[in-house]
């Protein structure tokens, strides 16, 4: 949380932190502005004190909306450095030495926010070098932001907890939708007699996040098959809804204009399921039971991932654990945070550098999987939920798992 800045500062021996870069998409310069809807803008904290945002003129009262002090940027008169300079470089240096002498950073200053890489490089380089007062210092692994917004407040959760009542309502609605056609010669069909296809439920499902003030930068999931087999395949829009055969749908939304985003996976078959197929659901939906029931506030996240893979393993399924280069089977890691980034702390993945352990203030996905491509289909059951201030898991994800929808 917010709260916890100063002391992750602390930790990395930071005197300041700087984030900077658009305002869309840039989940640490959101987070720090409370959601203030920028075109771009910087927010200057040092440790032990309140951030300050600094903004363009022409953005001062959206800046306003932040709630943070703003400084406006015309006080440094960039365009009057830049003519001076004649050069664009020479003046972004120049600014950030006013900047930074104007509220008194020196130190070790941490650079985060979202930036063109080479950009990025060449300037915190070249202050590095000739800000005398100023150590450029970077993250490669999480940031302290990052790790800040690992860990929500009520606020955050029932924002995401929204999210989840919109989403489930949309696979509702897209269940409907696919309800709603006939079956001839074992496909859906319209009522033109073309036959459903995934593209065409693709825009439907787009209309109805739509609707519930919902975006999809990420964009969805819906694939059907040997598709259903390959976890981030999005479904090929000329395959037609046939029955018995698997789909998988992740829909993962985000607040319209910005902001929190939800996650879950319901895979289903239409009109029936194949024996191997619900002998394989069956297997993701008691994993997921088990994995559920055993998070432990103060367990390392990875012991988790362990533990799915010797469930599945136990059934007969290969997993990465055993061969990590598998394409069959369970394939991936069981879950990740959702906040303002789809992916984000806690990290779920078996590798030792993975030092993350279950805290009350996380909300993370549960998304355990089977894949055979080469049999031509694919199980995903996904749920995101909560640890809460009592260390109890809450299920944010309020929708039923049933395999096979009845036409």
């Amino acid at each position: 949380m917010k709260r916890d800045l100063d002391n992750l500062m602390e930790e990395r021996d930071l005197d300041a932190i700087l984030i900077s870069g658009s305002g869309h998409d840039n989940p640490a310069l959101y987070y720090m502005t409370n959601g203030a809807s920028l075109l771009h803008g910087h927010v200057l904290k040092k440790r032990g004190e309140k951030p300050v945002l600094l903004c363009s003129p022409i953005e001062r009262e959206i800046a306003a909306t932040s709630g943070l002090t703003v400084v406006n940027m015309s006080r440094y008169d960039y365009l009057g450095i830049l003519r001076e300079t004649k050069d664009q470089l020479a003046a972004a240096i120049e600014l950030y030495r006013r900047i930074f002498a104007d509220l008194g950073v020196s130190g070790r200053v941490g650079f985060y926010g979202t930036e063109d890489r080479g950009r990025a490089w060449v300037l915190l380089n070249a202050l590095d070098a000739q800000l005398e007062d100023v150590e450029v210092h970077g993250d490669f692994d999480v940031t302290p932001i990052d790790r800040a917004r690992t860990t929500k407040d009520e606020a955050e959760v029932e924002r995401i907890r929204e999210m989840g009542r919109r989403t489930c309502l949309v696979v509702e609605q897209t269940i409907q939708f696919l309800k709603s056609h006939r079956v001839q010669d074992g496909i859906l069909v319209q009522a033109d007699g073309t036959p459903l296809t995934i593209g065409r439920t693709h825009k439907e499902i787009g209309r109805r996040i739509a609707e519930q003030r919902m975006e999809d930068p990420e964009g969805i999931i819906f694939a059907i098959g040997r598709d259903a087999g390959i976890p981030h395949s999005k479904g090929n829009p000329q395959d037609v809804l046939a029955l018995g055969r698997s789909i998988v749908f992740d829909i993962f939304p985000r607040e319209a204009g910005g902001g929190y985003f939800f996650d879950m996976t319901r895979t289903f078959c239409l009109g029936y399921a194949l024996p191997e197929i619900e002998k394989a659901y069956q297997d993701v939906y008691e994993c997921m039971e088990q994995v559920i029931a055993a998070y432990q506030v103060g367990v390392e996240a990875r012991r988790y991932q362990q533990m799915t893979c010797e469930f599945f393993e136990r059934r007969g399924h290969p997993t990465i654990a055993s061969d990590t280069q598998t394409e069959s089977g369970y394939v991936h890691g069981l879950g990740h945070g959702v906040g303002l980034a789809i992916h984000e702390e806690p990290r779920f993945s078996d590798v030792p550098s993975n030092t993350d352990t279950i805290q009350p203030g996380h909300v993370f996905t549960v998304e355990p999987g089977l894949y055979y491509p080469d049999q031509g289909y694919g199980i995903r059951i996904e749920d995101v939920v909560w640890i809460d201030p009592a260390g109890r898991v809450q299920n944010l994800t309020n929708f039923p798992k049933k395999l096979v929808i009845e036409l």
